[in-house]
């Protein structure tokens, strides 16, 4: 046979579709096996996991929320020392206010002063920052910041009240903690302004920035414990009583 008529020959054998058939069934169930492998297996563990992870960051952040209710970034207490009654039969108070440490022991001196009334109101300034700072545990921006401007009583105007801390600057347990940094500055000085300035709050990361008070009804011979939280949750606990 001669070459030419080997090629015609071999150009005129059948197409082997047996062959190409099961090849394609071949390919066709791979690809069916990995599709459904995808869908049925993959999928849903892809799936799963992500649950997990959302789970995982939410619980994160329950964690810090927590963490920062049970935490007390700023305490005081004041003291009834004598109550009495005047002329006129209004209750006349002898009291003692002292900031504490976080250890409780004394932070600065003590004052001493005397308020008519028989409730007391302890008003304060508080800021509040963007809650992804708190979630991340920012050293300036995670933890909210107070400042015990004054005490008044239900006989007492706020105007006619008692100065706590000076106005316009950061607290003086604040300066004594950490650096007197100029951004803290800045939003004691122009507390307002940043308040009712929303791009001004926003670019300084703050959330809320509002006066904010807690009173309670003073008996004598108690001490009363003024608790702000790291949440800026201001807290007047049941009084204890002084002892001789």
């Amino acid at each position: 046979m001669t070459n030419s008529e080997a090629e015609t020959a071999k150009s005129k054998s059948p197409f082997p579709y047996r062959s190409f058939f099961w090849s394609v069934c071949l390919v066709g169930v791979a690809t069916t096996s990995i599709y459904l492998s995808d869908q049925l297996i993959l999928k849903p563990r892809r799936k799963l996991e992500a649950q997990i992870h959302k789970l995982e960051t939410e619980n994160g952040k329950l964690q810090t929320y927590l963490t920062l209710l049970r935490h007390t970034e700023r305490r005081a207490q004041l003291e009834v020392l004598n109550q009495t009654k005047d002329p006129s039969g209004q209750t006349v108070n002898q009291l003692r206010f002292v900031e504490l440490q976080p250890d409780g022991t004394p932070a600065g001196r003590s004052r001493d002063f005397e308020l008519k009334g028989d409730e007391v109101y302890i008003d304060t300034l508080v800021i509040k920052f963007e809650d992804h700072f708190v979630e991340q545990g920012d050293p300036l921006k995670g933890t909210a910041l107070v400042l015990f401007r004054r005490l008044f009583t239900n006989q007492i105007k706020p105007d006619d009240g008692i100065v706590l801390d000076a106005k316009g600057v950061s607290p003086e347990i604040y300066r004594s903690q950490t650096a007197n940094t100029p951004f803290e500055r800045e939003l004691w000085t122009k507390f307002w302004q940043v308040a009712n300035d929303e791009k001004m709050a926003k670019a300084s990361g703050v959330k809320a920035m509002h006066g904010q008070a807690a009173y309670g009804k003073l008996e004598p011979n108690r001490i009363y414990s003024i608790l702000m939280r790291s949440t800026g949750e201001i807290l007047l606990p049941p009084p204890k009583e002084i002892q001789p």
